[in-house]
């Protein structure tokens, strides 16, 4: 059995963030030649973020502008051995990849480098084994992450290349050693499905017994404040943290305003890129979305690139089959917003650093098409107003659904 697989064991009881945590690491992205370069380093600084919250230490980054990344190595050979020299004399633990690599893609740069390659995929992969909790969310990750192992086995069993087989022999000990963990790691995939088809049974026959309540979603980019703001409406106490993906679980709470119960759902958090094989896992916990009467958009105000997380949520909720929800789009951290004044004889188009919270509310407010909000869970500023919006929202609902229990409200 190979290092890898029993790894994936012990990444369930946190062993990844418990061995990366010193860990010392160089970002490396490739810059598009229509992409700006500002756009590139705020992209870095999320997959610092993301090493961050792995434990992993950021110490340098290195970008490289191409049409598209290297097939083969991803960035130019010559840019390569730049970062591999450095590597080397710095003595860095982990290369870490802004994009998923190939297979090739892999096993040419692991030639090359001196230190431990992880891609954008694998590191989110690594996150979510250490902070899944409930059997649920272990499975669905442990299922992701096989199947993101599956077929970049080769190369793996390269020490072994040289043996051969005896008479008779199919091929070489290397050969029979990956045969047999691709078998392995089949046969795993296998049995977390049908776990998984198990746990959704089980999950749709709580759904089932809810009742006809009427149910609302929160949704999201990661770390923009969903489960701050779920705590604060259902007087919970669901896990919230200034890292991404904090909250992995799906967790549901009734709530009543006034004399009115519904269902409240915090989920995982959206982010860019976010692996194929997640999103395919986490397909079942987010039954809670398709299945939910309206979904309250929770966005940060304060990131320099909150529209593109908007359209990245926007995306994903097409993907599951929840793009056509009713929405409520809320902007929380309005206490961490922060512009700069343009210069009245800078004649350049305003950015959205020059914008004031103020035109932005105005921006937005004339949009029209979907209700939305400015408010900060954590100084519990607008709190109220969001309260009764959510109120107004549900009591419509609710009165379409139950057209002779208006006496209620």
């Amino acid at each position: 059995m190979i290092a890898l697989i029993k790894m994936s064991e012990q990444q369930k009881n946190d062993t990844t963030a418990a061995t990366a945590e010193t860990e010392q690491a160089v970002l490396i992205a490739v810059t598009p030649d229509a992409a700006d370069n500002r756009r590139t380093a705020e992209y870095l600084d999320e997959l610092e973020f993301l090493a961050e919250t792995a434990g992993i230490r950021t110490v340098r980054r290195f970008t490289q502008r191409l049409p598209q990344p290297s097939a083969r190595i991803y960035v130019g050979p010559g840019k390569l051995e730049e970062i591999a020299a450095w590597c080397k004399e710095h003595e860095i633990d982990v290369a870490i990849f802004d994009d998923e690599l190939s297979p090739a893609q892999t096993r040419n740069i692991e030639a090359a480098m001196p230190c431990r390659i992880l891609d954008r995929t694998r590191l989110i992969l690594d996150i979510f084994l250490s902070r899944a909790r409930t059997a649920y969310a272990k499975t669905q990750v442990q299922l992701a992450h096989y199947e993101y192992l599956l077929p970049r086995l080769s190369g793996l069993w390269t020490h072994l290349e040289r043996q051969r087989g005896g008479t008779g022999t199919r091929g070489g000990a290397g050969e029979r050693e990956i045969e047999t963990d691709r078998r392995i790691i089949r046969n795993r995939i296998a049995k977390l499905k049908e776990d998984l088809q198990k746990i959704d049974r089980q999950m749709a026959v709580q759904r089932s017994n809810r009742g006809q309540l009427v149910r609302v979603a929160l949704v999201g980019y990661t770390n923009v404040g969903k489960s701050t703001l779920m705590n604060l409406i259902a007087k919970s106490d669901v896990f919230a943290e200034n890292k991404l993906f904090a909250t992995l679980d799906t967790t549901v709470r009734k709530v009543v305003f006034d004399n009115l119960p519904f269902l409240l759902s915090d989920t995982v958090g959206f982010i860019r890129k976010l692996p194929t094989q997640l999103i395919e896992s986490f397909k079942s916990t987010l039954d809670e979305v398709r299945e939910a009467d309206l979904l309250i958009h929770v966005v940060d105000i304060s990131h320099p690139q909150f529209e593109d997380q908007i359209d990245v949520v926007k995306q994903t909720l097409q993907e599951i089959g929840a793009g056509d929800k009713p929405v409520y789009l809320v902007f929380n951290k309005i206490d961490a917003y922060t512009y700069v004044r343009k210069d009245p004889d800078d004649l350049t188009p305003p950015t959205r650093e020059n914008r004031s919270l103020d035109e932005l509310q105005r921006t937005w407010f004339a949009h029209g098409d979907t209700p939305c909000i400015f408010l900060s869970a954590r100084e519990r500023i607008h709190i109220d107003k969001f309260r009764s919006d959510l109120y107004g929202m549900v009591r419509e609902i609710h009165a379409g659904r139950y057209p002779f229990n208006n006496f209620l409200y």
